[in-house]
């Protein structure tokens, strides 16, 4: 029972003593010391009521805002106990889910239509504990545990938001307006403004669909054992964590593909630099000071930067030009951060043309806003082809999934091209 409850209770009890007390015309020298101390009493429980009070909302407050999360966790729990291969030999020998998998599945089929059985994103993350040889894998202990969606992929180390998306498009509204500030000239004189708050909606929509084939075959099914959901979940986080990234920055826009970063610099209104020279911090520094001057990046340690590998060789390689004892890569990575500094050889095209020449990709996180959105939507669907391989026993698996990319704000966004 509540303390404000006992307490409200004792106060109705005390007043109906006092009531009874009053009553008496000439109370006895007991009566007027018990209606001194129900008075002491009933002041001191005043007090210790509105404290109750505080402390009650307090626990109530704390109480709604589990609810609110209560069944966000309680999936995130099922999910946590999401097994592939149960999905895998449902859709090679027919056999039941059951336990957590079941009831995942058939969450997902109550809100999304599916060929297939779908399977959540989260639940081809890699699991702690996990380790495969070469050829066909062992069993090996799973632990349910779940990590960030694609912790390893360059656009999350570059700062992407990775949205998950039930149905339909999304739109981010993002602040295009320049709002001035301006004296007022003289003692009568206006003030600059009115300016108009305008914004710009960048859209996400499930225009396109990334798919993943596999081939499973019999003596796999019958030999790995448990050890088989690793491998799979494994594979597929990996195939398609690296052609995320590809379209992310690479998407041409044509044949399917989202459009990237790159190709469609013109189209998000990013900047793009031909610098046309070797890789030196001075060409990064340059972009640094115009993402300051913009008011996009208050310092070079709120900036990540993406090059190839063949521009670390180079400027790990290059003396500093001013002499100074220490390479150009040891100059970018003292002003920016090593851990602000990725390299991909798939995010980035390969170096190309006389002398060879290369692209490198600058992005910053602005009042909290993401440099790129990555709209997921839905669930992974995978579908069985039970006839392709049916001679050799063998299973074909087939995962698709859905996903867009936009840019919120060009301005937290450079791109340098030509970098020898």
């Amino acid at each position: 029972m509540l303390e404000s409850i006992k307490i409200t209770r004792r106060q109705s009890e005390i007043r109906q003593k006092l009531a009874g007390l009053a009553g008496k015309e000439k109370p006895t020298d007991d009566e007027a010391q018990e209606m001194d101390a129900l008075d002491k009493e009933y002041q001191t429980n005043e007090k210790r009521f509105r404290a109750a009070l505080i402390g009650e909302d307090t626990e109530r407050r704390e109480a709604g805002a589990e609810l609110e999360t209560r069944s966000d966790r309680q999936f995130a729990d099922l999910v946590a106990g999401f097994e592939l291969r149960q999905a895998v030999l449902h859709l090679d020998e027919g056999k039941a889910l059951s336990g957590k998998t079941a009831e995942v599945v058939q969450e997902l089929r109550n809100s999304g239509g599916y060929r297939g059985i779908p399977v959540p994103l989260l639940a081809l993350e890699q699991r702690a504990g996990e380790t495969v040889a070469a050829g066909t894998p062992d069993p090996v202990q799973t632990r349910p545990i779940i990590d960030r969606l694609f912790p390893a992929s360059v656009a999350a180390q570059m700062g992407a938001q990775m949205i998950q998306i039930g149905s339909g498009a999304v739109e981010w509204p993002v602040t295009t307006s320049a709002v001035t500030a301006g004296w007022a000239d003289g003692e009568t004189g206006n003030v600059a403004g009115p300016t108009p708050y305008a914004t710009t909606d960048r859209a996400l929509k499930p225009e396109h669909n990334l798919g993943i084939h596999m081939r499973v075959t019999r003596k796999t099914l019958l030999q790995s054992g448990d050890a088989l959901e690793a491998a799979i979940r494994r594979d597929m986080a990996s195939a398609m964590s690296a052609e995320l990234d590809k379209a992310i920055f690479r998407g041409t826009g044509a044949n399917g593909q989202p459009l990237g970063v790159i190709p469609g610099a013109a189209s998000y209104g990013i900047t793009s630099t031909a610098v046309d020279a070797g890789a030196t911090w001075a060409i990064f520094r340059a972009a640094i000071v115009r993402f300051m001057a913009a008011n996009a990046a208050t310092g070079p340690g709120g900036i990540k930067v993406l090059v190839r590998p063949e521009v670390w060789a180079a400027m790990d390689q290059l003396q500093a030009a001013d002499g100074a004892p220490m390479w150009e890569w040891d100059r970018l990575i003292r002003a920016v951060g090593a851990g602000n500094v990725h390299m991909s050889s798939s995010a980035l095209a390969a170096p190309s043309g006389t002398p060879p020449a290369t692209q490198a990709l600058l992005a910053t996180n602005a009042g909290g806003v993401a440099p790129i959105f990555v709209g997921l939507w839905g669930a992974v669907d995978l579908i069985r082809d039970p006839y392709s391989d049916a001679q050799s026993g063998g299973l074909r698996l087939t995962a698709l999934t859905t996903a867009d990319v936009t840019v919120a704000r060009g301005a937290q966004l450079q791109i340098l091209t030509g970098v020898r």
